[in-house]
């Protein structure tokens, strides 16, 4: 671990070589404030490089092919509840904000960043900050706020979007996922991507536990 005046170590993870060489690239001159230890393509082998190094964060993209990065939040803590996970996306959009700061990342930024901002926001998150990125910063507050004031749609607080909002309110009243699409003009698979993501939000893993959280959190009545 990196102590006083020695730079941070950081593990890269990303489905694409060409990304964490990039981001390896941009960091290289940085290298008395932050060093890349290690790097992994993809969740499944993150997993062995993190316990491995033990590297002060993790920068990790938020989505990668057949995996998500935050799936891989959520088990690297649950693994040492002390790791410093930062979220690493395209996606300028508060909903995944909020769902990396719901499984304990310690920030998330975009990869539009600059070099030098990107530094600066791995250093607060290692003094134990929240690393958002600057643009987003004042518009999650906002959203937050009014998520607060109850001004969002029904499961708004658990993370869910409009749309899979509205597929719950359709599991509650009993309808099967080919009458689903039917009402919303979707095909059946794009109505189980929707319930996967939806289970994964509730922390169910199925249609019978996420009727059950939406009455018990009174998302719907």
């Amino acid at each position: 671990m990196a102590g006083s005046g020695e730079p941070l170590r950081i593990v890269l993870v990303d489905d694409h070589e060409m990304v964490i060489e990039g981001l390896k690239a941009m960091l290289a001159a940085f290298e008395d404030r932050v060093k890349v230890v290690g790097q992994a393509v993809g969740a499944e082998r993150a997993v062995d490089v993190v316990d491995e190094l033990d590297p002060d964060i993790v920068l990790c993209d938020v989505r990668m092919q057949g995996s998500s990065g935050l799936d891989l939040c959520l088990e690297l803590r649950e693994r040492n509840p002390k790791r410093k996970v930062v979220m690493l996306s395209v996606y300028d959009d508060e909903e995944y904000l909020f769902q990396a700061l719901r499984v304990g990342a310690s920030g998330y930024l975009l990869k539009s960043i600059s070099s030098d901002e990107l530094v600066r926001q791995l250093e607060f998150a290692h003094r134990g900050e929240i690393a958002i990125d600057p643009g987003m910063a004042a518009r999650a507050v906002d959203t937050a706020a009014r998520i607060q004031r109850d001004e969002f749609w029904p499961g708004a607080r658990q993370g869910l979007t409009q749309r899979e909002s509205e597929i719950l309110s359709y599991l509650v009243n009993g309808l099967s996922n080919r009458a689903i699409a039917a009402k919303l003009v979707i095909g059946d698979e794009t109505v189980k991507t929707h319930l996967r993501s939806i289970y994964r939000k509730l922390g169910v893993s199925d249609r019978a536990g996420a009727v059950a959280t939406a009455l018990r959190e009174g998302i719907y009545k």
